[in-house]
């Protein structure tokens, strides 16, 4: 399993990588978009919504159905990835490049895993 270790996760299975601005871009793990399957469709919160921890924010079709895309921070929307809107196979082919959305004003963290605490999370399921 590939999970980047500069990253934190959630249990819902979403990554989020703090950035030195203070903002954070959120996204949806291997592990995640591999039970998923192919998605066909994203549906993104827009630019200045409000997003909370533990809370879904977006959904994600795949070939076999649609999940929730819950939020690891309450923050606001600064920036959303047209492109996985656009072309969803690319959270499939490289989930930690195609970002979901980009936060700002974080307020509150829902539980955050380290790589190597998610990993061993996974491995339990």
């Amino acid at each position: 399993m590939n999970n980047p270790k500069n990253l934190l996760y959630t249990k819902s299975h979403e990554w989020l990588k703090k950035n030195e601005d203070g903002t954070a871009y959120v996204g949806l793990t291997d592990f995640a978009q591999s039970e998923l399957g192919d998605l066909v469709f994203v549906n993104l919160p827009v630019e200045g919504d409000p997003v909370t921890a533990d809370e879904p924010f977006a959904d994600v079709e795949s070939v076999k159905a649609v999940s929730d895309v819950n939020s690891p921070v309450s923050a606001t929307v600064v920036a959303v990835n047209d492109e996985v809107a656009d072309e969803p196979a690319k959270i499939n082919e490289s989930p930690y490049e195609a970002w979901l959305i980009q936060v700002a004003d974080i307020e509150d963290t829902a539980e955050l895993l380290s790589a190597e605490e998610y990993e061993a999370f996974v491995e339990n399921q």
